[in-house]
């Protein structure tokens, strides 16, 4: 069995095949959290009449893209912002902001207290609670803030947790932000797979607060990681002036433009991936807590945290287990809070699905 120090991310198919000698393109990824429909299937049909994009600059403004997102999130044009996926957009705010010290809501997304490292920053944690089924509890996190902190990160849906904050939660923790004069950045990342979309989605806030930025992509909903398209979400005018102003040009590619446009508006794609996500969500979920030595978080996103209760059995045993079998899940000992005993899968399909409960039900026996 393979020993090592850091757990692989979804994205390092190349070294998996260079270490177990499996072909990148045989390997289902339970650890990517990528949309298993595929990508939107009027992209497919439409993009390569419109190849010849690549041939002008994109509109500097993105003018179009940024008036269909708006149309897709239910925001004004004025408050988007596009960049080369949500990485180029979370390096802009918190340059242009320049936290000097930062809470982030852990365990979560690495590229944030990397990001804040590269500024100068400080990050500190606020650790979600293994007995709360790693549940935000609102009034806790705002007893911890003061103002010495000046940047409040929140992924939500939370990666690798799959829990997340209602808007009216989140809407006392901004107004308790707003008084201590800390900047909100929500990675809204997962929230398209949520069930209770509009009870969670804090777009309608962005009008009233202006120290909230959200961000989203097309990486995991829309399966397309490799078109780096990203988006944010703000309602302060003048931040967004003073950061598209320092943001290099063109950094969204002629053929993302006009991919976004076409993404967006796939219907019955994005009906097709709320449904299926829905029906595997409750599906997997209800066959994993089944399966003794397990225990499963409730998930909201498209993907589910557990926790492997049985001695003598961790995340390393299960990760090469599933991947001699092509399936690669996700150990979630990387995460702060979290040790080799979590895992994380993301819902593919139901075929996909049933091999990996498989695998898993064979590990615990």
């Amino acid at each position: 069995m393979l020993k090592h120090k850091d757990s692989f991310h979804g994205s390092d198919l190349e070294k998996i095949e260079k270490i177990y000698g499996i072909k990148k393109e045989d390997i289902v990824s339970f650890s990517a959290n990528v949309n298993p429909l595929g990508v939107s299937p009027l992209l497919k049909r439409d993009l390569t009449s419109k190849l010849d994009v690549i041939s002008t600059y994109p509109d500097r403004e993105y003018t179009d893209l940024r008036k269909v997102i708006a149309g897709y999130c239910d925001a004004s044009a004025e408050s988007i912002l596009v960049g080369n996926g949500s990485t180029e957009l979370i390096t802009l705010f918190i340059k242009m902001t320049a936290p000097k010290k930062a809470m982030i809501i852990g365990p979560t997304y690495s590229e944030y207290e990397r990001e804040l490292s590269l500024s100068g920053g400080v990050s500190l944690y606020f650790p979600l609670k293994e007995e709360n089924g790693f549940a935000l509890e609102p009034d806790s996190l705002i007893r911890s803030l003061d103002e010495s902190i000046d940047m409040l990160i929140i992924c939500n849906p939370n990666n690798p947790t799959s829990s997340a904050i209602k808007r009216d939660k989140m809407r006392h923790i901004l107004d308790a932000c707003k008084t201590l004069d800390i900047f909100v950045l929500v990675d809204e990342t997962y929230v398209e797979f949520a069930e209770d979309y509009d009870g969670i989605s804090c777009i309608p806030l962005t009008s009233a607060y202006n120290n909230l930025c959200l961000l989203r992509g097309v990486s995991k909903f829309f399966a397309a990681p490799g078109l780096r398209l990203g988006y944010a979400i703000c309602g302060d005018t003048d931040l967004m002036k003073d950061i598209e102003a320092i943001k290099d040009p063109w950094t969204v590619s002629s053929l993302a433009e006009v991919s976004g446009q076409l993404m967006f508006r796939d219907t019955d794609y994005i009906k097709a991936t709320k449904e299926l996500i829905s029906s595997e969500r409750e599906r997997v979920c209800s066959e994993l807590r089944s399966i003794p030595g397990i225990k499963v978080y409730d998930p909201v996103a498209n993907f589910v945290l557990c926790r492997i209760t049985k001695e003598n059995v961790d995340a390393d045993i299960l990760f090469d287990n599933a991947i001699r079998n092509n399936l690669m899940i996700r150990n979630c000992s990387s995460f702060p809070f979290l040790d080799n005993k979590y895992f994380r899968i993301c819902f593919m399909s139901p075929k996909d699905n049933d091999r990996l409960l498989t695998v898993i039900r064979d590990t615990l026996k």
